[in-house]
């Protein structure tokens, strides 16, 4: 056995578990942990501009591939509080991310002392397992449980807490000698399989609504598989969105109040049978659960067994990992399609193809200022199948969704339940960290740019190029579209004279110059037919520079982007595409 500090035995351990993705700020009551990485060497890090800043770099690192695990690493005090955003985010969307704060001493915890804060108490709500480690033997342990805890069941964030003396404290240990604890994840019956697969082939228009836990499987292989033997129509939700490629024939659309396409409502209204697979039932996919339930049966396999039943109860709940659960549902189709037993789901199939191919919203407008529609357009047509996209929250990520594309799993990267504003731009500098080689592209309302553009300085120090596409209103448009209901508006417009940048025009920030002094390379685009141009010309400076670009494009002020309390009735505030002409980025758009 070895005698060392516990920071050296943790920094090994992370290694030995496949975590060596680290983004944080040092500080003083973390400064052994780093002096630890230091000498290992073998944990990457990239320093932040802000702790919270740091979580949605790890968070995003996290989203990027499956396995990934992301670091968290801040001192004492308001670093363990600045973590707290990014530890709710990642916890509502079920992504592992290990968080680790610095501590006072142990002597010291009850006394008030320095940025000494009961982070594991604030923290415990938001994540599988908060611990401050107050005996330096008990930390091989806690990395271990933490490890575990963060890969079984609903995957999830951890923090560990470590005193200052926790952390220069000698152990004896051998890192040779540790082994990462089991992985426990329920797996569906046959039986169970059986079951759903009878209540499926007993109906006549069944849906498949494919959720986040397919991705966080890695199973979107096999989703398409089994869709395509049963030949049933999948519905992704927004965060398994990508999990059956856009273009894919059975791909019958998003469903919900904002983030959904009008054929993919009117299909689920069309149906009479749904299996949900690693799905929540998010209150924004179903609206309303009187229409969202009304005349159809639901099987709802998870694997969080308290998930099942906490919106509406199904007619079958199944606890399993989407992955375990897809294998034995391909098994069983195999074994009926052989067996010549599979109804035949082609007529209901084309129904949902003829919606899909007319069901449109306009995209092709030449107004000045720009309309959002079209900058999604020209999104599109600029950027290939294999992007990845990255947002949060707003008119801009409502918008995206409903008329961008997604090609493939981790191909939409999204804070979905939390939405917290800020995010987007540090997720998508963790993201570039987990995907090197991909083209990633950010979308974010000008406040959700605000909010930390601070780290644009982490992707120019670091070399993290990737496209960021802000779509200027000058608003709150989101909360300005909501307080229509209340008759006013309120507090929602950023908008005023820039006296050191008359160029902008009233919009205010002059996100160019800001952009500039973080040293990235920014345009700016106020013609909707400059935006080719602009998109080739980023593609060409993320090239050469190897830093993040940013694409503001000046938009009206006002856009009401489609939206409703039920699926039934999403109000349709601007024109719909009549021909093929009018949405020329569509999926199957009829001429």
């Amino acid at each position: 056995m070895a005698k060392m500090r516990t920071v050296d035995a943790a920094v090994a351990i992370l290694e030995k578990e496949g975590a060596t993705e680290a983004f944080g700020l040092p500080g003083a009551a973390i400064n052994p942990f780093y002096s630890a990485m230091r000498a290992h060497g073998g944990i990457r890090h990239t320093l932040a501009r802000h702790v919270e800043g740091a979580s949605h770099m790890a968070d995003g690192y996290s989203r990027a591939a499956d396995g990934n695990i992301g670091i968290c690493i801040g001192t004492s005090g308001p670093a363990g509080t600045d973590m707290i955003t990014g530890l709710y985010a990642a916890q509502a969307d079920s992504i592992p991310m290990l968080c680790i704060t610095g501590q006072a001493p142990v002597a010291k915890l009850h006394k008030e002392d320095f940025q000494a804060v009961d982070i594991e108490s604030i923290a415990k709500p938001l994540t599988k397992f908060a611990m401050t480690i107050l005996e330096p033997g008990q930390v091989p342990g806690a990395f271990q449980k933490a490890f575990q805890l963060m890969r079984s069941g609903r995957p999830g964030p951890v923090l560990l807490d470590l005193p200052i003396d926790v952390q220069m404290a000698e152990i004896e240990f051998d890192i040779d000698a540790y082994e990462p604890l089991p992985v426990e994840k329920p797996k569906a019956s046959r039986k169970q399989l059986e079951k759903a697969l009878d209540l499926l082939t007993a109906a006549k228009h069944p849906l498949i609504v494919a959720g986040g836990g397919i991705i966080n499987a890695g199973a979107s292989a096999q989703l398409v598989e089994l869709a395509e033997i049963l030949n049933v129509p999948v519905i992704p939700t927004l965060m398994g969105w990508g999990t059956i490629p856009d273009d894919h024939q059975l791909m019958a659309g998003m469903v919900g109040l904002q983030t959904s396409h009008r054929y993919g409502n009117e299909t689920f209204l069309q149906s009479d049978f749904v299996i949900g697979i690693g799905n929540r039932w998010a209150n924004r996919h179903t609206g309303g659960l009187d229409t969202y339930t009304a005349g159809r049966k639901f099987v709802h396999i998870d694997i969080e067994p308290t998930q099942i039943g906490r919106v509406f109860s199904p007619d079958l709940g199944i606890a399993s990992d989407a992955g375990a659960a897809l294998d034995g549902l391909l098994e069983l189709a195999r074994e009926r399609q052989a067996a010549k037993t599979l109804p035949d789901y082609s007529g209901w199939v084309a129904e949902c193809q003829e919606r899909k191919g007319s069901l449109h919203r306009k995209t092709n407008f030449d107004n000045v200022p720009i309309k959002p529609q079209r900058v999604y357009q020209e999104m599109n047509k600029a950027f290939g199948r294999d992007t990845t996209y990255v947002s949060t929250i707003g008119l801009s990520q409502i918008a995206g969704a409903q008329m961008l594309h997604v090609f493939g799993a981790r191909k939409w990267i999204n804070a979905g339940q939390a939405g917290p504003l800020g995010w987007t731009g540090p997720a998508a500098l963790g993201v570039v960290r987990g995907t090197p080689d991909a083209t990633v592209v950010a979308l974010s309302g000008d406040y959700d740019f605000q909010f930390m553009i601070e780290e644009l300085a982490v992707g120019a120090q670091f070399n993290l190029p990737y496209i960021h596409v802000v779509v200027n209103n000058s608003y709150l448009g989101l909360i300005r579209q909501s307080q229509r209901g209340f008759n006013m508006e309120q507090n929602v417009s950023l908008a005023f004279e820039n006296i050191n940048s008359p160029e902008t025009n009233g919009y205010g920030v002059d996100h160019i110059k800001v952009a500039e002094g973080l040293g990235v390379k920014a345009i700016r685009v106020e013609d909707p037919n400059d935006l080719p141009a602009a998109f080739d010309k980023a593609k060409a400076l993320m090239g050469e520079f190897k830093v993040p670009v940013v694409v503001e494009v000046i938009l009206e002020k006002i856009t009401n982007i489609s939206m409703g309390v039920e699926i039934s009735g999403v109000n349709e505030f601007e024109e719909l595409a009549e021909t093929a002409a009018d949405a020329p980025t569509a999926i199957l758009t009829k001429a």
